[in-house]
């Protein structure tokens, strides 16, 4: 049952009937090689309190579509992660637990979960939205996210647009076309196109021209057409996928899960559906002025957590025990040793039992070549 007190009240009965067919999947992927040594494969980012809130990632991604969806939940994780997952969401049903064997990418994930939705009510509408996001407020998330779901039931794909704050480079864009004019979708408009991370000059270009929203990954489909799409632009694929959903809810589904699984092809959502999909006009999109972040850097994790005294550093962990003298930045630590700053600015400092990481809130992305460096040299057991 939905929870009315804090779900948005649907604004007509055509509302209220598509919100009723609404069922929420949370993919929980990827290690965020970008927050190493704090994200590791064994604990990637969704699992930690990024925030100081006391929530995990996804716990506060559950609550944030629990309002909505009720008991219409999944989550798509790997195999390694489901113990871990489970701890977080009680909740969850085992049959809404869809574990990879091994990571596949979004389409994969995402097509599976369609999938298996498709099957069990072929009505359904679906919404993807990724375990790693921090998002406020709820209040003009949930809004927004029932606008999706309406404008979805008209047989649109349709993605959640970010209103760009700044000229990112960092994000792919989405570029709106003409209105719907949607009585209970009034802010969906077609999407013209998708476009790649642009450099930082064609990336003001954008924001100036008020036409283009950041790429944040969040799809609201009819189940059926999502498939439709897959199907047409990646159909060994689609047939892999549809294999595993007519086992799932059988006895036979880890012995074809483990059959096919490895199969499939890697690729993300966004080519094998969202962009073919666009081009024959069946793309929507609904803008969102709320706060939105990937938490994909250390930078970011500054950014959302600013410093609570005069010290200049922003300070996460249980026992940190930090000294500072005219410095700023991050500490984010998990053991009890003592980290001194003196006299250095923007410093990012990471330190848990077997991996120290210094660098500057500037270089925050290198992060990742660090990681790959390591895994070149097959120092898999830090990563």
């Amino acid at each position: 049952m939905k929870n009315e007190s804090t779900a948005p009240a649907p604004q007509s009965d055509a509302a209220a009937e598509a919100l009723s067919r609404f069922h929420a999947v949370i993919p929980a992927g990827g290690v965020g090689t970008r927050l190493w040594p704090l994200s590791r494969a064994a604990a990637p980012k969704f699992l930690h309190d990024l925030t100081g809130s006391g929530q995990t990632l996804i716990r506060a991604t559950w609550d944030r579509l629990e309002p909505l969806a009720g008991a219409g939940m999944m989550v798509v994780t790997g195999q390694v992660h489901r113990d871990a997952v489970a701890r977080q969401l009680p909740e969850l049903g085992e049959d809404d637990f869809v574990l990879e064997p091994e990571p596949k990418d979004s389409a994969a994930a995402i097509g599976l979960a369609a999938a298996i939705l498709s099957l069990r009510d072929p009505d359904t509408i679906m919404g993807s939205f990724a375990a790693d996001q921090v998002i406020s407020p709820l209040e003009d998330f949930q809004k927004v996210v029932e606008e999706a779901v309406v404008t979805a039931a008209t047989g649109k794909i349709v993605t959640i647009g970010i209103t760009p704050t700044h000229p990112a480079t960092g994000f792919g864009y989405i570029r709106r076309g003409r209105s719907l004019r949607l009585q209970d979708a009034p802010h969906a408009f077609d999407v013209a196109a998708f476009v790649e991370k642009p450099d930082a000059k064609v990336a003001a270009q954008y924001v100036r021209s008020g036409k283009y929203l950041w790429n944040a990954g969040m799809f609201v489909a009819p189940v059926t057409l999502m498939l439709q799409h897959l199907e047409e632009h990646e159909p060994e694929l689609h047939a892999g996928l549809m294999a595993i959903a007519q086992a799932w809810d059988t006895d036979r589904r880890q012995e074809v899960l483990a059959e096919v699984w490895p199969t499939l092809k890697k690729t993300a959502i966004d080519y094998a559906v969202a962009e073919p999909a666009a081009a024959a006009g069946d793309v929507a999109v609904v803008p969102g002025d709320f706060t939105w972040d990937d938490v994909g850097d250390f930078a970011a994790i500054a950014r959302l957590n600013p410093v609570k005294d005069g010290s200049g550093i922003t300070v996460i962990g249980d026992t940190p025990r930090v000294y500072s003298s005219e410095a700023s930045g991050v500490v984010v630590t998990d053991s009890d040793r003592v980290i001194a700053l003196i006299g250095i600015e923007d410093v990012v400092v990471v330190d848990t039992g077997d991996a120290l990481l210094v660098t500057t809130t500037d270089r925050a992305q290198d992060v990742k070549k660090a990681v790959e460096s390591l895994k070149a040299e097959g120092a898999d057991d830090v990563l």
